[in-house]
């Protein structure tokens, strides 16, 4: 092969690497850090961190919003965990209000997007800031990047009181209900938490499909058990049901 050629392929590959990298640690636009939300009725609880998640539907996911009281707390490393790493947190229409209440769009604070986590930086420690990202589906996980109480909502009509398909972590959490819409509250969390609901019409469903496996599965038992009947008794009609305990031995002759 051509030498220009070679290098000329390693070239391009080289450009298309750097491409690469270049869009998956590029940072999050400013359209999408000034992207219009609502965060009044969060900012209005008495929690340092008020958390609504939102309901995506069976097949899509959810999105939460978030409001962080800072408590003298000036940057936040924002990322969630799986088995292997720390991934950083995709955030959208980001706010930050000073104490006096003078508001900055995502755009004018220093955000910066690694792999493993994505840096936000506030000029007071002591204000609030407040983020939008994606909740999944019937899961909840995010960590305390904030110590305090906690005040989480999940979407209206879901639960996560039933231990077959709810659970919440940590524990030391009190559960209310209002307006079909359940709400949980922590006096202090330092820790991740982690939120798995259902909806309510979920439970008689299950137990409907539950019982429809049942009536299969007896009548599937009950016609597995009527051949082999049937079949044994063909066998007896055919003299091929000998009981061989019942032999007295070989002919006389033979004995």
């Amino acid at each position: 092969m051509n030498k220009r050629l070679v290098l000329a392929v390693v070239a391009v590959g080289f450009l298309v690497s750097l491409a690469g990298c270049s869009m998956i640690f590029g940072g999050i636009s400013d359209e999408e850090l000034d992207r219009d939300q609502e965060y009044d009725d969060l900012r209005d609880r008495d929690a340092d961190v008020a958390v609504d998640i939102e309901d995506g539907g069976i097949i899509g996911s959810g999105e939460f919003r978030a409001v962080y009281d800072l408590n003298e707390t000036e940057e936040l490393s924002m990322h969630r965990s799986n088995i292997y790493r720390d991934e950083a947190l995709d955030i959208h229409s980001v706010r930050y209000w000073y104490p006096n209440g003078t508001e900055l769009t995502g755009s004018e604070l220093e955000v910066d997007q690694s792999r493993s986590s994505t840096e936000v930086r506030v000029p007071d420690g002591n204000g609030t800031l407040a983020v939008s990202g994606d909740a999944g589906s019937r899961t909840f996980q995010l960590p305390a990047y904030v110590d305090g109480s906690y005040d989480v909502t999940i979407p209206q009509g879901y639960r996560t009181s039933n231990l077959l398909f709810g659970d919440v972590n940590p524990g030391g959490y009190e559960r209310d209900i209002v307006d079909d819409q359940e709400r949980l509250t922590w006096e202090n969390v330092d820790s991740t938490v982690s939120v798995r609901f259902y909806r309510t019409q979920d439970i008689p469903l299950f137990a409907g499909l539950v019982a429809v496996a049942v009536l299969l599965g007896g009548a599937g038992i009950g016609y597995y058990y009527r051949q082999v009947k049937r079949l044994e008794e063909q066998r007896e009609e055919l003299g091929l049901d000998i009981d061989i305990e019942d032999d007295d031995g070989p002919p006389p002759g033979l004995r």
